[in-house]
């Protein structure tokens, strides 16, 4: 049987078809393990973005790079777009890398990664372009402040992408009650940061410095500072200080007047009781301090100190009270004490007799020879001595006159007896009156 020309074209035309579809069936199954592999980028403005795209299996088909725009920038090794900024890295079956210079924010999107495959495959690569902030500035800081005074300082930095953090401190240490204020630039890509620090000058402050520190990821870990240096003026404080607690007459003593300020204060000026020194040789000022010699009771008083400065003045006093030389005995020996009565009684007649009765008391010398102790017990030791002897000395005298109180003298004339009448017995007494015997008699 003869085939018509018609019907052989129709047959001719169905086996390629089959044929073709085969091999299109062929490729795709052979295309199943090939895929496109990239990752997303960060980069800080101005710096470097290294774009890679990579294939496990590929079967020498091509790659290619576009940008967010759907502009193709690299097919395998040509390059598309005329760009300066964009250099081919590496061109092969397996890899395709590209690098970008000085970025910029307008470079950021999404990066597109192209397999020719049937069908083509793709991968995407977001590339995130950092906005560096800039350098912050501190505003309404005036110099000097007067203390007490309220002060505002606002920190603020502009480019930051995302926003930057903004932190204040005082020498080292962070102030937390801070306004915080974020808003977007007109390009709408970046942010203008702002914080305010309000607070009240005090002395305590004066020399501090106050920094505004900016944080952002796209500064590496390295903060931009701005720093002020305070300085506060403040009234003088003043303050006097002795050299003795406990000063006593005939010392010196030196009182000094301390005294702070900013701006320094000009020299002290000291006044006793409201006016001023009476005594200049003995008071003598050298520079903040009055020292006072040869201490005496007409020193006792209110002596003030008193310091200016341009922002006001201050003063304070001191009240002195100059005591009495503390006692302070030296080692003594004790002499001993003798005390002696006389008691002398006459009998008015021919004679008189005298008799004489000594009471002596007396102490160790040694007693309390080369001792030393506290003033008030040695004080009183002595008056208890004194006392004891003088009660002896009482008591023997006492004794003494008591027993001796009166003495009488009585002759009896001798042979009176064998007189024959008184008048015999008389002239016989009288005759022999020189011969006659005393006799005493003795009276308690």
């Amino acid at each position: 049987m003869r085939l018509r020309p018609s019907a052989l074209l129709r047959f001719y035309s169905l086996c390629g078809l089959l044929i073709q579809a085969a091999a299109t069936k062929n490729k795709v199954k052979g295309s199943q393990g090939q895929f496109p592999l990239t990752q997303n980028v960060t980069v800080v403005e101005g710096g470097t973005a290294n774009l890679t795209c990579r294939v496990d299996q590929n079967d020498n088909t091509s790659l290619q790079w576009s940008n967010p725009a759907q502009q193709t920038l690299y097919f395998d090794d040509k390059k598309a777009l005329r760009d300066n900024r964009i250099e081919l890295v590496r061109a092969s079956w397996h890899e395709l890398s590209i690098s970008v210079s000085d970025v910029s924010l307008s470079d950021e999107g999404q990066y597109t990664c192209s397999l020719f495959t049937m069908p083509v495959k793709t991968s995407k690569a977001f590339l995130t372009v950092l906005g560096v902030p800039e350098k912050p500035q501190i505003s309404g800081f005036t110099s000097p402040v007067m203390e007490g005074e309220r002060m505002q300082l606002t920190c603020k930095t502009s480019g930051s992408k995302p926003a930057a953090d903004i932190r204040w401190f005082k020498n080292d240490k962070e102030i937390k009650d801070v306004k915080y204020l974020k808003e977007e630039d007109a390009t709408r890509r970046t942010f203008t940061v702002s914080s305010t620090l309000d607070f009240r000058a005090d002395r305590s402050e004066d020399g501090v410095v106050v920094s505004c520190r900016v944080d952002h990821e796209s500064l590496n870990s390295t903060p931009q500072i701005a720093m002020q240096v305070l300085e506060i003026h403040y009234t003088p404080s003043v303050k006097i200080i002795s050299s003795s607690s406990w000063p006593e007459e005939g010392q010196s003593i030196v009182l000094t007047c301390e005294s702070k300020g900013k701006p320094l204060p000009e020299p002290v000026l000291w006044t006793k009781d409201g006016g001023e020194l009476p005594d200049p040789e003995r008071m003598v000022v050298n520079g903040r301090d009055l020292r006072i010699s040869f201490l005496n009771k007409t020193d006792n008083g209110t002596y003030r100190c008193e310091a200016t400065n341009p922002i006001g003045q201050n003063s304070t006093e001191y009240v002195l009270i100059v005591h009495d030389v503390s006692n302070t005995l030296l080692p003594t020996t004790v002499i001993p004490s003798l005390t002696t009565a006389t008691v002398t009684t006459t009998v008015a007649l021919t004679t008189s007799t005298a008799t004489s009765a000594t009471a002596i008391s007396t102490r160790d010398p040694n007693a309390l020879a080369g001792q030393t102790g506290p003033d008030h017990a040695l004080i009183g030791g002595i008056v208890a001595v004194v006392v004891f002897v003088t009660l002896c000395s009482i008591i023997l005298l006492g004794r003494y006159l008591a027993r001796h109180k009166g003495t009488y003298l009585t002759n009896e004339a001798k042979g009176a007896e064998d007189a024959p009448d008184a008048d015999t017995a008389i002239i016989n007494a009288e005759g022999s009156q020189v011969n006659a015997e005393e006799k005493k008699e003795y009276f308690i």
